[in-house]
C-alpha cells in the first residue's frame, strides 16, 4: 500500500471528497484505511456493562486505499507516491515535490 498508519491523506472521492485527515489503521489484507474524522457512521450499540445506556453512536468506517492520496508535506496538495532507495533504505518520495514522506 501507498500509505501507512499516521499519514496525513486527502480524500479523492466518495461522499467525503476533498477531506484531509490522518490515518489511524490500516487494514493492507482488505486494502481499506481507517481515516480520522473521514466516512463517519452510526453504530447502533446495545447497552452493555461498559456502556450501560447503549443507543447510536458516531464512528469512522474504513474506507478503500484507492480513495485516499498522500498530502505533500510541502505544498499541501494530494500527490502520488514513488520510492528511491537513501542510505540503503527504501523509502517513499512525494512525486509532485520529492519531499520524503516517510519519517
Amino acid at each position: 500500500m501507498h500509505v501507512k498508519k499516521g499519514d496525513k491523506v486527502m480524500v479523492i472521492s466518495g461522499k467525503d471528497k476533498g477531506k484531509t485527515g490522518m490515518i489511524l489503521e490500516a487494514y493492507p489484507k482488505q486494502s481499506r484505511v481507517l481515516v480520522e474524522g473521514i466516512n463517519i457512521v452510526k453504530k447502533h450499540a446495545k447497552p452493555s456493562q461498559v456502556n450501560p445506556q447503549g443507543g447510536i453512536l458516531n464512528q469512522e468506517a474504513p474506507i478503500h486505499v484507492s480513495n485516499v492520496m498522500p498530502v505533500d508535506p510541502k505544498s499541501g496538495k494530494p500527490t502520488r507516491v514513488g520510492y528511491t532507495v537513501e542510505n540503503g533504505k527504501k523509502v517513499r518520495v512525494a512525486k509532485n515535490s520529492g519531499e520524503v514522506l516517510d519519517k
